[in-house]
């Protein structure tokens, strides 16, 4: 894609969206129940956490759906659907099973170990269900993805641009989400992983993230104009599930909070992160591998960090500064070595690779 075309929010957003899920995997180390969905926990919990954590856990999945089909718009615009195809599976499916096969084996391995757990493994696709769904995603839409870019002047193309310019032509949008919300009855709302919850709300935000892109600047401008009015309505909702509702916030505010925050990050980004820098040709194409690795060096971190006797909150920084290094650290190997790089969603090495946009998985093509 040339550069004229090119969205640095949405690789930016894309970044940092990666790096708020692995601190929000550490932080559940913190939580006494983290345990229980295979976290090695620290016998000391940091229970003022889950605050902040409270915020976060309805958005940032749905958050990253968002994105992800954002991206399938920009490889779109140099690949037919064949084309598409092909290339998303080679650098979605392939990480996919490898890791099922040897990336989520070695995490558990080490939860057992450390537990003293008799050791067993049935293949499951762990942390890594969000690319099963990916690659999902892109096979049921894209033949209705391609339709709607060739026809962008027909009527429903045109009815979309024209109601996605008032901010009040997101109360449809959100519309969705409820439905699906009340449809569908989560308990917990948070609870995405491999299940129809998460996989009919990752299909949502995976069309209207496409959606929202094809829409063009009018939709953007818009969305940068009312960010404010976004935040606040985010905010009272969150105060409000703080300190009045807690657990008995009924699901269509949380969908409601869920979006305000989205389109919260989307209008800020756009204003403010959509300019390249060499930072972020560097972090574009880690993001991928590390997505994948983090859960090894997150086990080991805490392996080596929670039986100290140490402050929990030096715990935290230190378990968030090893986990981060391992897999920056092992990333530095991975790009380097051709025959590591596809297993990891990294493009093969070629004499001139362009770093900017090398991770697929999550959003770019």
């Amino acid at each position: 894609m040339s550069t004229q075309n090119r969205r640095y929010d949405i690789d930016w957003l894309r970044v940092i969206a990666i790096g708020l899920l692995l601190i929000y995997h550490i932080a559940i180390a913190f939580q006494p129940w983290g345990i229980m969905i295979g976290f090695i926990t620290n016998s000391e919990p940091w229970l003022s956490l889950w605050t902040p954590m409270m915020m976060l856990n309805i958005w940032r999945i749905p958050f990253l759906f968002f994105v992800s089909g954002m991206g399938v718009h920009f490889s779109m615009q140099h690949r037919n659907w064949k084309g598409l195809l092909q290339e998303r599976s080679l650098r979605i499916l392939v990480p996919y099973v490898f890791g099922m096969t040897c990336i989520v084996p070695v995490s558990v391995f080490i939860l057992q170990r450390y537990y003293q757990w008799d050791l067993a493994y049935a293949v499951n696709p762990g942390h890594l269900w969000f690319l099963g769904n990916i690659l999902a995603y892109v096979v049921l839409l894209s033949p209705l993805f391609y339709y709607l870019k060739k026809n962008q002047n027909g009527k429903f193309v045109v009815g979309m641009k024209k109601m996605l310019s008032n901010p009040l032509g997101l109360i449809p949008v959100v519309g969705l989400f409820i439905a699906e919300v009340l449809v569908i009855k989560p308990i917990p709302y948070e609870l995405y992983a491999m299940t129809w919850h998460g996989f009919v709300l990752g299909f949502l935000a995976f069309f209207v993230g496409f959606c929202f892109v094809l829409c063009g600047d009018s939709f953007w401008s818009m969305l940068v104009k009312w960010r404010w009015l976004f935040v606040v309505l985010a905010s009272a909702l969150f105060l409000v599930r703080l300190l009045v509702l807690g657990l008995k916030t009924p699901g269509y505010l949380l969908v409601v909070e869920s979006d305000c925050w989205i389109f919260s990050v989307l209008a800020f980004g756009n204003k403010y992160l959509n300019h390249p820098s060499k930072a972020l040709s560097y972090l574009s194409q880690a993001a991928y591998p590390v997505y994948i690795l983090h859960m090894i060096f997150l086990a080991l971190a805490s392996w080596l960090i929670f039986p100290m006797a140490l402050a929990v909150p030096l715990k935290f920084v230190m378990v968030i500064v090893l986990t981060f290094a391992g897999c920056f650290g092992a990333f530095e190997i991975i790009r380097r070595v051709s025959i590591l790089r596809p297993l990891f969603g990294l493009k093969m090495k070629k004499r001139s690779l362009a770093v900017n946009g090398d991770n697929p998985g999550l959003a770019r093509a």
